[in-house]
């Protein structure tokens, strides 16, 4: 039979340190004032903080520390919780033991403290009960220490402020004048927010569980595990996103998308969020939009020095159609938006057809597809060509009637950006056949196609020579693991420049077809994709793979990182036994 859980009253007659009278009178103030009973006692001077901490800690089930005794003091040890989590929430932090952080705090039933302590130290706590004297004597004279998540020093205001000050007010404010809003979740969602971009993370991910909320960060194409949150904290969180995002708060069984504008130290940060109904809740994703990541400049997209040349040269052409191509995330939308913000002058009249719009330039008329009123792909770009544009970027040609356009636009003089869903760059040709498009509309169109994917780059901080390579990595590649290239391979380390990862932000490989004689006519006879290829390699195009292992041998990144892409050609050849 379970234990009858005594109250704190009960506990302090029982230990000696208040009498059955003194807590009577203690009850009495402590309903008049509507305080708790250890802030009456305190009050009256009938009992101390020490005998009422350890009253807390026998309630709780937990141990009481008395941080005045020699044993105790020693084993304090402030430097692993920074300053202003020390005393914003009042904690001594006493130790690690096994991956576990031990603290000693005065209120062990301050549970929405200990919630949020867990998410900013992203560590295992282990509570013990000091008095709320003896903290503060620890704590005096204490100065900044700790790092939190991306090794940066993570300076708060109090959990209880609506919102951070690095996060726009104004665009808060019409959100935070909710009665009803707990501002403590306010500034959670707000803290796990600006950490994610502070991290360089691509996406938030927000997925209940039966027993938790997972939050996770996708940083450099990789989904970690930042955190799990109580579950009774989901609605709570879910609300708030929702609420910021213009989100139907009370509808749960559809789908919805919104979007999010808020500063983050200085930067306006765009956030693409969408909701959709699961199991467990609904899963909320924020896609970090920022304008600096489609500005880097034709250089830094991981350009050969021969590629570079042929890019420039392409995408100044007075006509043609220009496809990239690829699976979702690898970069397609950056690498032309790129190419835009190149040849976005007084000159030339850019237009875009995109679903969705996600980054707004100055200069460049950009055009939502809006399907429910029939404001489609199609419907724009016969409009566009009654703009007289220079240059139309189509977000990506999804069937025979956006391809025929697109190829109209340019048969008349305009030069056509685009994207497609294809593994390579000779595909591209025989999917457009496929859609329903002629051949000859192919062959005479199109001017290059260019197939990329992305892949992580190694910390130039800590990097090192590879040891203990895989023999079916670099044969997938194309490296001999007995040749002296072996030697050039670089390997991740970790440190903290890179939050311990060994890479730090991501680069494309490329293939780059030109569209010469022997590949129009291989399009214009319908050809196979892997005729095409072979072709295309003969006359000059260097693989996805190929590109891939310059930059393995160049230290910028790994077999392992390449490989990834590399498998599904080697794989289908026959070449490597895996």
């Amino acid at each position: 039979m379970a234990r009858k859980r005594l109250k704190l009253g009960e506990i302090l007659v029982q230990n000696g340190a208040l009498s059955s009278a003194d807590l009577e009178e203690g009850l009495k103030a402590a309903s008049a004032s509507r305080k708790r009973l250890g802030e009456a006692l305190l009050e009256a001077g009938v009992c101390d903080d020490t005998s009422i901490a350890r009253a807390l800690a026998e309630q709780a089930g937990l141990p009481f520390v008395d941080l005045n005794e020699k044993s105790s003091a020693q084993r304090v040890d402030l430097n692993l919780v920074p300053d202003d989590l020390r005393k914003r929430f009042k904690i001594v932090p006493l130790g690690e033991d096994g991956g576990r952080l031990h603290l000693a705090i005065g209120d062990p039933m301050a549970l929405d403290a200990l919630d949020m302590l867990r998410f900013r130290l992203n560590r295992e706590l282990v509570v013990e009960v000091a008095s709320p004297s003896a903290i503060d004597a620890a704590l005096d004279g204490s100065e900044g220490g700790g790092r939190n998540f991306d090794g940066q020093s993570f300076v708060t205001d109090s959990i209880d402020a609506s919102v951070d000050s690095s996060v726009d007010r104004s665009v808060d404010k019409s959100i935070d004048v909710d009665a009803g809003e707990d501002s403590r979740m306010v500034t959670l969602v707000n803290r796990i927010i600006e950490e994610a971009v502070r991290n360089r993370a691509s996406d938030i991910h927000i997925e209940p569980m039966p027993d938790r909320v997972v939050l996770r960060y996708r940083i450099d194409g990789v989904c970690t595990v930042r955190d799990n949150l109580p579950k009774r904290m989901q609605a709570a969180v879910l609300a708030r996103l929702k609420l910021m995002a213009g989100i139907n708060i009370a509808e749960k069984r559809i789908p919805q998308d919104g979007r999010i504008k808020l500063k983050v130290d200085e930067s306006q940060i765009d956030f693409r969020v969408s909701s959709c109904p699961a199991y467990h809740g609904e899963s909320i994703v924020l896609r970090i939009l920022r304008p600096d990541s489609v500005q880097i400049g034709l250089a830094n997209l991981g350009f050969e020095p021969d590629h570079l040349e042929i890019f420039n040269r392409v995408i100044r052409r007075p006509n043609g159609i220009f496809l990239v191509t690829g699976p979702t995330g690898s970069g397609k939308t950056t690498t032309l938006y790129t190419a835009l913000d190149e040849l976005n002058r007084p000159d030339k009249k850019i237009i875009t057809a995109e679903d969705p719009v996600e980054y707004n330039f100055k200069g460049i008329n950009q055009c939502q597809v809006r399907e429910s009123i029939g404001f489609t792909f199609a419907s724009i770009l016969r409009s566009m060509l009654r703009q007289a544009p220079n240059v139309i970027l189509v977000g990506e040609i999804r069937d025979r009637e956006v391809a025929e356009i697109a190829i109209q636009a340019a048969l008349t003089g305009h030069l056509v950006f685009s994207t497609l869903h294809t593994n390579d760059a000779p595909s591209a040709i025989t999917r457009l056949i496929d859609m329903g498009v002629k051949p000859f509309l192919v062959a005479s169109s199109i001017q290059a196609i260019m197939a990329q994917r992305l892949v992580r780059v190694l910390c130039k901080h800590c990097k090192a020579p590879a040891q203990d390579l895989d023999p079916k990595e670099l044969q997938l590649i194309g490296i001999d693991p007995d040749s002296p290239e072996v030697d050039q391979i670089m390997a991740p380390v970790g440190c903290p420049k890179c939050e311990n990862i060994g890479f730090k932000g991501r680069r494309a490989i490329f293939e780059f077809m030109k569209m010469n004689s022997e590949v129009r006519d291989l399009a214009f006879q319908r050809a196979p994709a892997e005729e095409i290829r072979a072709v295309a390699i003969r006359t000059g195009m260097r693989t996805l793979v190929d590109d891939g292992r310059l930059k393995t041998l160049a230290g910028s990144t790994t077999p392992a990182e390449v490989a990834r892409f590399a498998q599904a050609e080697f794989l289908t050849s026959g070449n490597v036994d895996i």
